[in-house]
């Protein structure tokens, strides 16, 4: 087995390697040129995020700087926004439905170091794939780790330490992040502590559909 297969194995295996670390570099080298474009340049931005990640829907923006190990291991679907500064430890999958926003500063990383350390010195890793569904948001700050799945239309909330799979339609808070509560009929009501959305709004919002 080669490296590359170890670290999308699952397994335990040793990080220092010296083919990993040049075809990492092809994707910081990409990332750089990503994250040096203007803002006028949508077009350039466009075309580099589609060379960068493994697979990117229609109607994706990420505002740079965005940061990555690979690029190659993370999937967008549809209409994916990112804000300032989101980190992607993608030393394996990384699976993003469609609709899901990230706030600024949010991490994911599918990558852990084994306790041990004797391990740890001589830098063993291990790398298994996040799952995020569609219509998620993730707010600002939070950490999302190995193996974790989100589901469908969840948000979590700004801060959180994702360290278990989420279900769908939930807000789920804290570190570690747990459920706070379903989404339902009160957020059709309320979009902010006492403060009533006003019913034409989702007129709107059907004519953009």
């Amino acid at each position: 087995m080669t490296s590359y297969e170890k670290m999308r194995s699952g397994k335990v295996y040793f990080c220092a390697d010296e083919e990993l670390s040049r075809l990492q570099t092809q994707c910081l080298d990409r990332l750089y040129d990503f994250n040096h474009t203007r803002p006028t340049e949508g077009e350039k931005r466009a075309a580099l995020l589609k060379e960068i990640l493994a697979e990117v829907g229609e109607g994706c923006y990420i505002e740079p700087p965005l940061h990555a190990n690979w690029g190659i291991h993370t999937h967008f679907g549809k209409n994916v926004y990112a804000n300032f500064n989101l980190t992607l430890v993608d030393d394996t999958d990384i699976y993003v439905g469609d609709n899901v926003m990230f706030a600024p500063n949010v991490v994911i990383a599918v990558a852990g170091h084994p306790i041990d350390p004797e391990l740890r010195r001589n830098v063993a890793q291990y790398n298994i794939p996040v799952r995020i569904g569609n219509n998620v948001w993730i707010g600002a700050g939070a950490v999302i780790l190995p193996g974790v799945t989100i589901g469908d239309n969840s948000v979590i909330g700004a801060g959180s330490v994702v360290t278990k799979d989420i279900p769908a339609n939930v807000v789920a808070v804290g570190n570690p992040c747990r459920v706070l509560r379903q989404i339902g009929e009160h957020d059709r009501e309320y979009y902010y502590k006492d403060r009533k959305i006003d019913p034409e709004i989702f007129e709107e919002c059907r004519k953009l559909n």
